[in-house]
């Protein structure tokens, strides 16, 4: 699989040892950066180039760290087509393809171990989304909302399966 890979200082360390893994699995890996060790980088400067890699198909998938994943899974899915999450265990790694078709892995470089990364990182990449009705229907929700128009006064409406209707409240106020 072709797999791409991303860093900023928190993640560095963490994210040379997984390319070494990947490499060693067969896995034809990607370095979307850094190259090296910068304790003044920013993450979104490798996180959104991953991304859109991600996005754009030119990798499959993408494992992305910073050093708590957070900040790198919030930059990365500003990027329409990505569903990026941060995964402490397997079974969230797991479950995020399987039922959210999550393409980028976060990781947190300084609050995971090589061993629990590793062990989520072979996880996320063995998983196939199900593409079942329910996990559709809520990725088809999620895009909506993605892709609605800005909303100027109000807030959006969005139409649940059994008809009804979901307000989301902006500042204080209930949309109409």
């Amino acid at each position: 699989m072709k797999i791409g890979i991303a860093a900023d200082h928190g993640g560095y360390e963490m994210k040379q040892k997984m390319y070494i893994l990947l490499g060693a699995r067969g896995h034809q890996v990607v370095d979307f950066g850094n190259s090296f060790y910068d304790r003044e980088d920013d993450y979104p400067d490798f996180a959104i180039p991953l991304a859109r890699a991600v996005a754009d198909g030119i990798v499959e998938r993408g494992v992305l760290l910073c050093a708590s994943g957070i900040g790198a899974s919030i930059a990365a899915n500003k990027v329409d087509g990505v569903r990026a999450a941060v995964c402490h265990d397997d079974f969230s790694a797991r479950q995020g393809v399987e039922d959210d078709d999550m393409n980028i892995l976060c990781l947190g470089g300084l609050t995971t171990g090589v061993a629990v990364a590793w062990n989520c990182v072979k996880t996320f990449l063995a998983a196939k989304f199900s593409r079942g009705e329910r996990h559709l229907r809520r990725l088809a929700k999620v895009s909506a909302i993605r892709s609605a128009a800005t909303i100027d006064e109000g807030a959006p409406t969005i139409t649940m399966n059994n008809g009804s209707s979901l307000q989301f409240e902006r500042n204080g106020q209930t949309g109409r």
